[in-house]
């Protein structure tokens, strides 16, 4: 019996059970697949499965992953494990040193996690580490018909009320090369269109299921403009009444600048763009191929669209002075953005997980220090302890107030006063200038990356 396993995949039915669900299946295997996000852990299946897989395509996937494939060990020693996805080969060696996985797959893996899973079955020994995968595959439909309904899943929200999302990804990897990605190690600048009508038969599985919006997963949706573009249309054309959202670089956005009107017309409701951080010296060590003139920028272009922006930051890092987090605190407070911008994205640091594109330039790789295993990443402290002391305290304030349900303009405001207390400075007295742009829309689930 083939037991899949998803730990966590964003707030969003995860594509890490749908798509090697729709491998197993055309290959005539079936399988039991278990959302670990919204499912509790399948004792009596982990107890009779011969081969578990378990997709972790982020750090906090993994993390939770480990733990998962403890628990499968110790129902089912004999149960082969093997773990998928982006974190999965970046974490290889770990993973298989210590006996938690007896494989790992990464990049385009499912036509191999299938062959693995049959020759498991078959009493074929297999196991170790396959180096990551960069060949196009032949993508089948995502089977969904067996995961949790949408209903457990993020919402999106917008002034109108709150509706079932649906997510899809039109590519998969990306072509660019940004130093602290993990997908850089793992596909090395490829990256690979899903054919349109798959991607249509997807959304029209999920819009008979109740989506009324899609997310489109994309690491970048115009890594491929053209490609996105037809996906767009297609998807408007059959669907005018939904809406939907996507993720694009600021540099991609600049250059198709032309395409974005055409995109909000067709349903666009907001973007994601990871504009990490507004120093252009983190920018230049990030390598993500903007400046902080660029974000400015493209907040004019998509304030003349009325495309509403998102931005997701990487707000510590070891080059991050107090400085620039101030700055950047100003930056979106002037244009009246903090409502655009959740609080937890003013705590998030920099994590540098094994295999790191970082790790490769000497310069960067200087201030980070050896291999957390147990961690699964390379630990930092910055040269000013004042900002890991900010950094514990905006977290810890993000932390009380997401608890709380009361994230927002007053979470702003006091991470604002605790910046301003790092610096010695006196908290400023005025209250956020108009205009505080009303909440734009956007998913229930923050973690946009």
């Amino acid at each position: 019996m083939i037991l899949l396993l998803s730990c966590y995949e964003l707030g969003h039915q995860p594509l890490g059970l749908a798509w090697p669900l729709a491998f197993l299946e055309r290959a005539g295997l079936t399988a039991h697949a278990v959302d670990l996000a919204t499912e509790p852990f399948p004792e009596a299946l982990a107890r009779e499965a011969r081969f578990v897989a378990l997709a972790t395509p982020m750090h906090t996937a993994l993390r939770l992953g480990v733990k998962a494939a403890r628990r499968v060990r110790a129902a089912n020693p004999s149960a082969h494990l093997a773990f998928h996805g982006l974190y999965a080969g970046l974490n290889a060696e770990y993973l298989l040193d210590s006996g938690l996985a007896d494989s790992v797959l990464a990049g385009e893996s499912e036509g191999a996690l299938v062959e693995l899973a049959a020759g498991v079955l078959a009493g074929r020994p297999a196991g170790g580490r396959v180096e990551p995968m960069r060949a196009r595959l032949d993508y089948p439909v995502p089977r969904r018909d067996v995961l949790p309904p949408l209903r457990r899943y993020a919402r999106f929200e917008s002034a109108s009320g709150s509706a079932l999302a649906g997510y899809v990804e039109a590519s998969r990897g990306c072509k660019h090369l940004c130093a602290h990605c993990p997908i850089v190690p793992i596909y090395r600048g490829r990256f690979f269109a899903v054919p349109v009508e798959t991607v249509m038969q997807d959304v029209r599985q999920q819009v008979a299921a109740g989506a009324r919006h899609i997310s489109f997963g994309d690491p970048d949706f115009l890594n491929g403009p053209a490609h996105a573009r037809r996906v767009a249309r297609a998807l408007h054309a059959e669907f005018p009444e939904l809406s939907f959202d996507f993720t694009a670089k600021v540099e991609h956005l600049l250059r198709e600048r032309a395409l974005l009107p055409e995109l909000r017309e067709q349903g666009c409701a907001f973007l994601v763009s990871a504009v990490e951080s507004l120093s252009d010296e983190v920018l230049r060590r990030l390598r993500k191929g903007h400046t902080a003139a660029d974000v400015a920028a493209l907040v004019e272009v998509l304030d003349g669209v009325g495309l509403p922006l998102h931005p997701t930051l990487v707000a510590f890092t070891p080059w991050t002075m107090l400085e620039d987090y101030l700055e950047t605190l100003e930056f979106f407070r002037a244009r009246g953005l903090a409502s655009h911008v959740p609080p937890v994205q003013l705590s998030i640091r920099l994590l540098v997980p094994p295999g790191s594109a970082l790790l490769e330039d000497p310069e960067s790789a200087a201030c980070f220090g050896p291999l957390d295993r147990e961690s699964l990443l390379h630990p930092w402290c910055h040269p000013d302890p004042r900002m890991d002391a900010l950094h514990a305290e905006v977290q810890a304030l993000v932390a009380r107030d997401e608890a709380a349900r009361t994230p927002g303009r007053a979470s702003w405001e006091a991470i604002g006063a605790l910046a301003q207390a790092a610096a010695g400075r006196a908290t400023r007295d005025e209250p956020m200038p108009p205009p505080f742009r009303p909440e734009p829309p956007r998913l229930s689930e923050h973690w946009f990356c």
